[in-house]
């Protein structure tokens, strides 16, 4: 996507173009206490649905209650919605090779239609029906599976072939999927099969893969347990009494130590505590609505939002856009600050949704300090939570500072934060909303496709947005115009099932699966459509 540069003259070094005022100083000073909180190892990184999430989310409405902000949640301040609700691994789930012991959850997964049953004996290499248990080698049986079904097929044909044969238990290994695609299973509903089944990770599957003239001992038993996981979004308010509603909103969760296996240092098993990602974003939006409350800005109402859930797939953005307190008609428009504590003079900040609104180009520019350079991204959509009210209709901007070699690893601490710089985006953050205080109601626009983000893998798009919490597939949100899905004739509501070769059961795996493409490559996708099944032609 072509992007437009102002780029203004540098005032030195510093990217402050404000004085350091008194109440310059008392912001600079909650911003540092802010981050330095979310930001501690007490939190163990914010992962969404686990106390650290709960201690970030009771801070936050500790200080919007201070403020003077009004709880505007289901629960005060607190507005907790459904992550998922599925299966997971069992406190009696065991795997062994020889007497090693594997970890439940991570090294092997008890498959979602396994019965909850033990079963042991010894099983030969190369040879299947031995001994009480199966081990199939998926990656010697691909000639069995059907490149067009259902990604679980092949293993609940080959569970029911053995249960028929006499065995007692059955175990997969070399398979192309990873841990995270097998818990993704877990959500979806199956009926429960008579043996038990177990699906083993890399560490297993070498093991098991290797030439031993003495076989393998098993055991395992299959233990699946219902599992619910909740996040909390936190919600204030400031009413004005207007006929409209500015949502400025950050998001506060991050990745724990990395159990959702979104973390880019897999094999640090440390907290994540996310300064920049988003602590930054959060301290921002905390200081904007102090600064709200204590302003004379009466023209339009304002909610505060701190969202959950962004790092799983924006489930806290969209559960607001859809079931919040405020509709989406009375929203005038809805700022986003994601990752804004790295402000530096060589990537400057970064608004995305500029042309979400022709209001934005009147407006924007001229709060725009001198001697920061920003850059304009046109589109709505983008991987943050402004893209689930961009969906709404609702004009959106995006203030980002720019990826770094600390982005989802343990090294993103406070320390590194430019509290100065965040400052300055706090005051152009507020200068937008004082901007737009006497103007009536924001046009909205549509825009187009955001540009494959550097880094990623990613060369093509297909062209789609697609609902990040669903399950069963890749739900499509929307198709873009000129772009490949459009061409081959998608349309919003479809569920994409599979991508050329690849299997698709949610929107991980669509990405990555979306991965292996570049440009000019051709393929097919197959998509669910009511109760149809589709394949289209595509062609990046």
């Amino acid at each position: 996507m072509k992007k437009l540069y102002l780029i203004l003259p540098l005032a030195g070094i510093a990217l402050t173009a404000y004085p350091q005022k008194k109440a310059d100083k008392k912001t600079l000073g909650n911003l540092q206490a802010h981050v330095a909180y979310l930001a501690s190892d007490k939190l163990e990184g914010r992962r969404t649905g686990t106390p650290g999430e709960q201690l970030a989310a009771t801070y936050i409405a500790g200080q919007m209650q201070a403020i003077g902000l009004s709880p505007k949640g289901t629960d005060g301040f607190l507005q907790p919605f459904l992550v998922r609700e599925g299966l997971e691994s069992g406190p009696k789930a065991r795997f062994s090779i020889n007497s090693q012991p594997l970890k439940a959850g991570e090294q092997f997964v008890p498959l979602p239609f396994s019965a909850r049953k033990s079963a042991k004996g010894e099983v030969l290499p190369g040879v299947n029906e031995v001994d009480n248990v199966w081990l199939i080698n998926v990656k010697d049986a691909k000639d069995e599976i059907n490149p067009h079904g259902a990604p679980l097929d092949f293993y609940i044909k080959k569970t029911k072939e053995a249960k028929e044969s006499g065995a007692t238990g059955i175990v997969f290994f070399n398979g192309g999927e990873d841990q995270q695609t097998v818990a993704s299973w877990l959500d979806l509903p199956h009926e429960t099969l008579a043996i038990p089944a177990i699906w083993v990770g890399e560490e297993g599957s070498k093991t098991l893969s290797a030439d031993d003239a003495n076989g393998f001992q098993i055991e395992l038993e299959a233990d699946l347990v219902p599992s619910k996981r909740t996040g909390t979004n936190v919600v204030g308010f400031i009413d004005n009494g207007a006929p409209a509603t500015v949502v400025i909103g950050a998001h506060f969760d991050h990745l724990g130590y990395g159990e959702d296996h979104n973390s880019l240092a897999p094999n640090e098993k440390a907290v994540h505590n996310g300064a920049d990602d988003n602590a930054s974003g959060t301290a921002a939006l905390l200081e904007i609505a102090r600064l709200l409350k204590e302003s004379k800005l009466k023209n339009a109402n304002y909610a505060i939002v701190a969202f959950s859930g962004e790092e799983l797939g924006l489930f806290g953005s969209k559960y607001f856009a859809e079931k919040g307190p405020v509709p989406m008609q009375q929203v005038n428009f809805m700022l986003n600050m994601d990752m804004v504590g790295r402000l530096s003079a060589e990537k400057g900040l970064q608004i995305g949704g500029y042309g979400t609104s022709p209001v934005w180009g009147e407006v924007v520019p001229g709060v725009v300090p001198k001697g920061l350079k920003v850059s304009y991204d046109s589109s709505g959509l983008g991987p943050s939570d402004h893209a689930s009210f961009y969906l709404k209709n609702v004009p959106v901007l995006f203030f980002f500072t720019g990826t770094h070699g600390d982005y989802h690893k343990p090294g993103d601490d406070t320390e590194k934060i430019n509290f100065d710089g965040e400052l300055t985006i706090v005051k152009l953050v507020y200068g937008i909303v004082e901007k737009t205080n006497g103007r009536p109601k924001l046009a909205f626009t549509h825009t187009s496709d955001p540009p494959p983000m550097p880094g990623t893998g990613f060369t093509v798009t297909l062209g789609v947005m697609l609902d990040y919490t669903f399950k069963g597939g890749a739900k499509v949100e929307s198709v873009r115009d000129g772009k490949p899905a459009k061409a081959a004739g998608l349309e919003a509501g479809d569920v994409i099932v599979r991508l050329g070769d690849y299997a698709v059961t949610d929107a991980m795996s669509y990405t990555k699966a979306l991965s292996t493409f570049k440009k000019g490559d051709k393929t097919s996708v197959k998509v669910k459509r009511g109760t149809e099944e589709k394949v289209f032609d595509i062609q990046f």
